[in-house]
């Protein structure tokens, strides 16, 4: 039983360009050997440059979508990314709630790459009821910590350490605040759990584009 691959789901938006969303985390899933599955938030229109267009999926649907799923495949993990507003974000935690055994990793997505904003505000409070406190692990990038927090970004290490705990009081059992957005070619990311925390650092990889061509 312990040799047999893993069933991960992802909840999220489509990325048509591959480097968000579910096509990145269905790519991620197969370089780690676990089966993926995806269940749709929204579709968008982007690629490396930015979002031009966001289209919602009915939070019913996507609902619809998660319980099909659990009816019939045994689902080691979640992982929840963009969830667009308030009435599927409510729904996503409403209906992943009936699940309480599975390992919950919310990625709090709010602002893609380049700035085009994925989460709309109303939704920011509906993330911190009804997802944050099901998860086993959160993780915010430095712009979206300091958003759920409602102060400013973190710009050093002791800064990370307080912004994560703070975090943990919403009810996640740990907190990864992912560093990539200080600047340079390594991102340092910070694990914080109620016991410790620990620094993890690695360097950024680009992607190819025409515009390099």
């Amino acid at each position: 039983m312990s040799n047999r691959v893993k069933n991960v789901l992802s909840i999220a938006g489509s990325d048509p360009s591959g480097g968000a969303g579910i096509q990145a985390d269905l790519k991620t899933f197969a370089a780690n050997g676990v089966y993926g599955m995806a269940a749709v938030t929204a579709l968008t229109v982007q690629n490396t440059m930015g979002v031009e267009g966001i289209h919602l999926i009915p939070k019913k649907f996507v609902a619809s979508q998660i319980d099909a799923i659990f009816r019939d495949i045994c689902v080691s993990s979640v992982k929840v990314g963009m969830v667009a507003n308030a009435e599927i974000a409510r729904e996503v935690g409403t209906t992943l709630a009936k699940y309480k055994k599975v390992f919950l990793v919310v990625d709090p997505v709010m602002v893609a790459k380049g700035g085009s904003p994925l989460l709309d505000k109303k939704a920011i409070q509906s993330v911190k009821d009804h997802l944050l406190p099901i998860a086993t692990i959160i993780t915010p990038n430095l712009p979206e910590a300091a958003v759920l927090l409602g102060t400013s970004v973190a710009k050093s290490k002791e800064d990370m350490v307080n912004q994560g705990k703070a975090l943990l009081c919403f009810g996640s059992k740990s907190v990864l605040i992912k560093g990539g957005h200080s600047g340079g070619r390594t991102s340092n990311d910070l694990l914080v759990t109620e016991k410790d925390h620990v620094s993890v650092s690695y360097t950024h990889l680009t992607l190819p584009t025409n515009r390099e061509v």
